[in-house]
């Protein structure tokens, strides 16, 4: 089993944030749950910790539902800071830990390790408030997790962080993964999900447009994006005067392109060749979970965009 969502609703006053939204997470996956700001995904992650409940629906842990599941089986990293700014990195941690129910000896040992892990531990004496936001991050994420949490539900965890500390983190999230936990998180780097997860679900307007296998989504799909090089003629002009063809990139190394069921590859590797076009790149490619994205919800939500409704 795992967390289950069903049919669950939510209205704030006249707003129906969430429609009818349903999606299961087996046990001890990697979950991506992505949307636009403004999509729902906040809201559905307070409902799924009970913070807030919904309006009609149900939603459970391992057969459970979750009201009645103990608080210490759940990590929760929320999008804004949860984190007192004016007290220092250790106690904070350990203070959260014990509140989590670990023994002070357990919660020390876990702090130890993970402040070394994160190369945070020169900072533990240090208020929040005088870390970088990336360090702020890293200590919002060992609140989360040191208490050993069944299911871990973030909320743009990457928010923030350089590659160097993002891959410090998405280190961290396998590990926690090979361990068993459940994790759900929402971001907006979506190359990061197309890695990491097994399955996805995009919302949008509060409502489930595509869920499944990161590997069965694309194949539904299809593959419709092509990439091709002509050698003496990078721009490949006469690509947009084919009805039917979108150019979505031109890169020096190709040119990426978008066509319709009614186009056919052929049709294009044809036209090049009647533009006396040396060929050296012509390659059918599964779409991105960013095309997807695209072409589902129309948008790429910008990372530091304000998402209070969402």
């Amino acid at each position: 089993m795992g967390l289950t969502v069903e049919h669950i609703n939510k209205s704030f006053g006249s707003f129906q944030a969430i429609k009818e939204l349903s999606m299961e997470v087996k046990e001890g996956s990697l979950f991506g749950f992505l949307g636009a700001n403004g999509a729902g995904k906040t809201t559905t992650m307070r409902m799924i910790l009970d913070i807030i409940r919904p309006d009609s629906g149900r939603i459970t842990w391992q057969g459970t539902p979750v009201h009645e599941v103990p608080r210490h089986h759940w990590g929760y990293l929320p999008e804004e800071r949860g984190l007192y700014p004016k007290m220092i990195v250790e106690e904070q941690l350990l203070f959260l830990a014990r509140l989590n129910g670990l023994s002070k000896q357990d919660a020390q040992k876990e702090l130890d390790e993970w402040l070394e892990r994160f190369q945070i531990n020169a900072n533990r004496k240090k208020k929040v408030e005088e870390l970088s936001k990336g360090n702020q991050q890293k200590v919002q994420f060992l609140a989360t997790i040191m208490h050993n949490p069944d299911i871990l539900i973030m909320d743009e965890p990457f928010s923030g962080l350089d590659p160097v500390n993002a891959n410090v983190l998405k280190d961290a999230f396998l590990e926690m993964h090979r361990r068993g936990k459940t994790i759900i998180f929402s971001t907006h780097q979506l190359e990061q999900v197309e890695e990491m997860c097994e399955d996805v679900v995009i919302i949008n307007k509060g409502e489930v447009v595509v869920q499944g296998s990161v590997r069965e989504i694309k194949r539904q799909h299809g593959r419709n994006i092509v990439r091709i090089k002509l050698d003496n003629d990078p721009e490949c002009a006469w690509l947009d005067t084919i009805e039917g063809v979108q150019v979505l990139k031109r890169r020096q190394d190709y040119i990426e392109l978008r066509i319709q069921p009614s186009v056919t590859p052929n049709t294009i590797l044809a036209e090049a060749l009647r533009q006396n076009g040396m060929v050296t790149l012509f390659e059918l490619v599964e779409p991105s979970l960013t095309d997807i994205f695209i072409a589902r919800v129309g948008q790429i939500a910008l990372p530091d965009a304000p998402s209070h409704s969402a």
